[in-house]
């Protein structure tokens, strides 16, 4: 992953605060990426005949993205002063996420930057939210910011050495390029692999009841040698590495708020959708129990 050009989805509907802009002009200062703001709005009172004069209609509609382009300028104004090359654009249509992976899929950004928002479980079940949708869809990786203070010191990197989710070796490498490359913005890394033994309530056969012990030792140790080979090729020292015993949806954010993590980095795979719908994944889950930014990687 390279850090040359970053695109902010803002929010029109928050006029004060703008995170995912704030996070993206810091990490643009640090390395000399290129910012492009975008709005994707819509309206239906400007579709479905509220004007009976087409005409006003669409001039209504251009005079409101006007509106919003002319506040894009405002927040990139004060980003050109420091040097940081910003760009503005508006979209107009629906779904939101539709909106913004077909200008993903047009700018190419290295990188896509949006607020995080906290939804119930109805609304995530049944579709309804734009970040699920982008962490599942979006082509480009995706960094879900958190409202609050950001230190923007430590970042943590969730890998599987054993492809225990079906997440193809590749991706791993991925997250880990992905953690060196954040390292040149002035952060330090962390790496962190989760495993869950059967618990031995779950263990059905005799044999197995009786070689428990030797179980989680061997499972263990597998783990860990998986976790270690990993690293062999990159310059990452055994202190970074940290290896977690129980689900990772629980340990996970458990690690993330023991070190003080500003930012976890995760692998996503979209499975079918009636999986996605009713499970929902990894990356989903840790991102409700996580208070930090989340960057979601897919697979190349």
């Amino acid at each position: 992953m390279q850090l040359k050009k970053l695109l902010v989805v803002i929010d029109p509907t928050s006029k004060d605060k703008q995170p995912s802009l704030d996070r993206a002009s810091l990490v643009a200062s640090r390395t000399g990426a290129t910012l492009e703001l975008l709005i994707c709005d819509y309206n239906s009172a400007l579709e479905d005949g509220f004007f009976t004069d087409r005409g006003a209609q669409q001039r209504a509609r251009t005079a409101l993205l006007g509106e919003r382009l002319d506040w894009l300028e405002a927040l990139a104004a004060p980003l050109r002063e420091k040097g940081i090359q910003t760009t503005c654009k508006v979209r107009w249509g629906k779904p939101l996420y539709d909106e913004i992976i077909a200008h993903v899929k047009e700018s190419a950004p290295d990188l896509v930057f949006r607020n995080a928002t906290t939804h119930g479980t109805l609304q995530r079940l049944l579709f309804n939210n734009t970040s699920w949708q982008l962490i599942r869809r979006c082509p480009a990786p995706l960094w879900l910011v958190r409202d609050g203070d950001w230190r923007g010191q430590t970042v943590a990197t969730a890998v599987d050495p054993v492809h225990s989710a079906d997440k193809p070796a590749s991706l791993d490498h991925r997250l880990i390029q992905a953690s060196l490359e954040l390292e040149k913005s002035g952060m330090q890394s962390l790496y962190v692999h989760s495993y869950n033994p059967l618990p031995k309530t779950l263990v059905l056969e005799a044999e197995l009841v009786l070689a428990y012990d030797d179980y989680l030792a061997e499972a263990e140790q597998r783990h860990k040698d998986a976790f270690s080979e990993l690293f062999t090729q990159y310059p990452i020292k055994p202190a970074q590495q940290h290896l977690l015993k129980g689900v990772p949806e629980e340990s996970i954010p458990r690690f993330v708020e023991e070190n003080k993590v500003d930012l976890l980095v995760m692998g996503a795979i979209s499975r079918g959708s009636l999986e996605n719908a009713l499970i929902g994944n990894t990356a989903e889950r840790v991102l409700e129990n996580s208070d930090c930014d989340l960057l979601v990687i897919k697979p190349a």
